[in-house]
């Protein structure tokens, strides 16, 4: 199993002396169950529960006094009590109510056990049958993997300090972004990786594509009730791939004949299971950016590779160097905005874009980022500055100096003058240096 770096996010969750027990969100597939495992060989004891599993279920479920459980659940697991921290992981969690009840009394009676808890479906199933214990819980987002994880899967960890630090010399650019090309044809999700790894064919890939697929499509019962919303649900999991990074409307979506409503209930469900996401716009350039949810939001879904897959583009990025050509730009907009969200693990974490107030415009920034009191416009785009005129129109109301262009080329910083007059800094920035974008912010105070 290759590095995941949110190893890192569960070790200061452990060395936290406030720890509580944490819910580890994530879509299904991404690798949750795997990284827990991973990390819980830095504890003596492990104690893993599968709810959907009757007899790890029944066990559970047969007290709420925590104390009296533990020594059963050493004894279920058949493992001896060894000297120092123990770890519980409670799998598929929302199979059992009465064990998400548990964390509570997890907290409050034994805050020296660490306790993770995970389930795909958890939060689809909020308010109609499990009650999270409020201020009882931590929580952490696993997502599909980085373009740093995906190079140490690939061999190439002697890029990643580099592309974490934004130094890599440019003799290696045309490598690396070869390599992050690779990335964004394959994608992200664990399982994935790890077989391009070994057989480094992407024809290879396509029957775990299609299983990972199907596997979205029969959780559909589990992700609703009701035969019309089940029925939507399936529909934009069976079609909602070729929207990827555009912008939707909610009624007749994908040539349905569903409305506008069953259409949004149904992707605010898929939106809890984390396998896509509705990207609203702001109209502000101060944040924190309020989202505009009465306009049309662009559908972003967990992860390239699935939808280079179900959206049959895969042909087109084996014939292209640069992103920004691949399915009339969308797919770099996808990219760009699954880079964003591997920034960091918090589950609330938002992606938005820009369009401009004024009636009449047009002017639209694809991303804007939230960094130390400013909202920084991200587009992603080639060709000569000139044509940023969104931008422009951006940075003229902005009250920073500030911008990012994300792009194919090498790393560079421009002076760029709207055509108002105003000056501003614009950061072209490699896809490859995404995960960087912090650290090279914080260089140009």
């Amino acid at each position: 199993m290759f590095y995941r770096k949110i190893v890192k996010d569960l070790e200061k969750w452990a060395d936290n002396k406030w720890r509580k027990p944490l819910i580890l969100r994530g879509a299904r597939q991404v690798g949750k169950t795997t990284i827990v495992r991973q990390f819980a060989r830095q504890y003596a004891n492990f104690l893993p529960f599968n709810l959907e599993k009757h007899a790890d279920r029944h066990l559970l479920e047969s007290t709420d006094e925590v104390q009296k459980l533990l020594p059963m659940m050493f004894l279920h697991c058949g493992v001896p009590e060894r000297q120092g921290r123990t770890l519980v992981f409670l799998d598929e969690v929302q199979n059992s109510p009465k064990t998400v009840a548990l964390l509570r009394y997890f907290y409050e009676e034994l805050p020296d056990i660490h306790v993770i808890a995970a389930g795909s479906l958890l939060e689809t199933m909020l308010g109609r049958n499990i009650s999270i214990p409020v201020g009882r819980v931590d929580y952490l987002a696993l997502r599909p993997c980085s373009f740093t994880e995906f190079m140490g899967a690939m061999g190439e960890e002697r890029f990643v300090p580099h592309l974490l630090d934004a130094t890599l010399p440019d003799v290696f650019h045309e490598h690396v972004n070869e390599l992050f090309n690779t990335y964004a044809l394959v994608g992200g999700m664990p399982e994935v990786v790890a077989r391009f790894a070994e057989s480094r064919n992407v024809m290879d890939l396509s029957a775990t594509y299609m299983s990972l697929i199907n596997s979205y499509k029969n959780d559909v019962e589990k992700y609703a009730t009701g035969a019309t919303r089940i029925n939507v649900i399936r529909h934009i999991v069976e079609r909602g791939w070729n929207f990827a990074g555009q912008t939707i409307t909610f009624g007749g979506f994908a040539g349905s004949q569903y409305k506008a409503r069953e259409v949004g209930e149904a992707l605010r469900i898929l939106e809890k299971a984390m396998l896509c996401e509705l990207v609203y716009p702001t109209t502000s350039t101060l944040p924190p950016g309020i989202q505009e949810l009465r306009r049309a939001p662009k559908l972003i879904w967990l992860d390239t590779g699935l939808v280079n897959y179900a959206a049959k583009i895969q042909k087109e990025y084996l014939t292209s160097k640069n992103l920004k050509d691949v399915w009339r730009g969308m797919a770099a907009e996808q990219m760009a905005a699954q880079a964003l969200l591997t920034l960091d693990a918090n589950v609330d974490t938002r992606r938005k874009f820009w369009v401009r107030e004024k009636k009449g415009s047009n002017a639209e920034v694809d991303f804007v980022y939230e960094y130390e009191g400013r909202l920084i416009p991200i587009e992603v785009k080639s060709g000569h500055n000139a044509h940023l005129k969104s931008l422009h129109s951006y940075m003229d109301e902005a009250p920073h100096g500030l911008a990012v262009r994300v792009w194919s080329n090498p790393f560079s910083i421009d002076e760029v003058q709207t055509p108002s007059g105003k000056t501003f800094k614009l950061i072209n920035l490699p896809f490859y240096y995404l995960e960087a974008l912090p650290k090279i912010l914080d260089c140009q105070e």
